[in-house]
């Protein structure tokens, strides 16, 4: 779907955090986390180290695969067009199986920008990106990303410019979306593994652009 003309939208409300803090910068869904898992410990139904070696299972996937990924399309055009065709079996070239049901990769280019969200609950690839971050599991991200994409963009610090075009993703249980960020100009010397480093979760998300170390 397209972000849609906000001409007449009235800008001039609060708008809902991406994420609810409380005064001292905690994540309100942070401390009910701990709380219940230190309740569950004093109860001894669970011992401390297991709640700390199931979340490192859970999240042993993370961006570092959705980033080779990229960096194979960066670097060999045809596996982009296959990565594009079909993401799953493109990953499944690099031995990188993908857990979700489909994986469909949206490219960015100079005239269009692409943004994932969920707006039901938090469907993301969690196989190539790991577990989803706060934010984007948050109510006010998964609604204001389709209402109001650029303003939300602008608040992670990315400015998109009117005559771009900007693409808004809703994954479900049974699709899921990566975004192929732009190669960043002055990459075209470096190794596919340099290449990887210069991609972040938040680029296959489509809230951050690919950058240079020293951009």
């Amino acid at each position: 779907m397209s972000d849609h003309d906000h001409d007449d939208h009235d800008h001039s409300h609060a708008h809902e955090p991406l994420v609810v803090e409380d005064e001292a910068g905690n994540v309100e869904g942070q401390i009910l986390v701990d709380a219940l898992m230190n309740l569950l410990v004093r109860q001894k139904l669970l011992a401390p180290g297991e709640v700390r070696r199931e979340i490192e299972k859970i999240e042993a996937p993370g961006a570092h695969l959705g980033a080779r990924i990229v960096a194979r399309a960066w670097t060999d055009d045809r596996y982009r067009q296959r990565l594009l065709a079909d993401g799953k079996s493109a990953a499944a070239e690099l031995g990188i199986a993908v857990g979700e049901a489909q994986l469909i990769v949206v490219e960015n280019t100079t005239d269009t920008h692409n943004l994932v969200c969920c707006t039901l609950c938090s469907c993301y690839p969690r196989s190539i990106l790991g577990q989803p971050p706060a934010w984007y599991i948050s109510k006010a991200y998964r609604s204001r990303a389709v209402r109001e994409p650029r303003a939300v963009l602008d608040e992670f610090g990315l400015h998109i410019p009117d005559h771009v075009e900007l693409q808004v993703h809703d994954s479900n249980a049974d699709m899921r979306y990566l975004v192929l960020p732009v190669r960043p100009a002055g990459a075209e010397g470096m190794t596919e593994a340099d290449l990887a480093a210069l991609v972040t979760r938040d680029c296959m998300i489509g809230t951050a652009q690919a950058v240079l170390p020293s951009s």
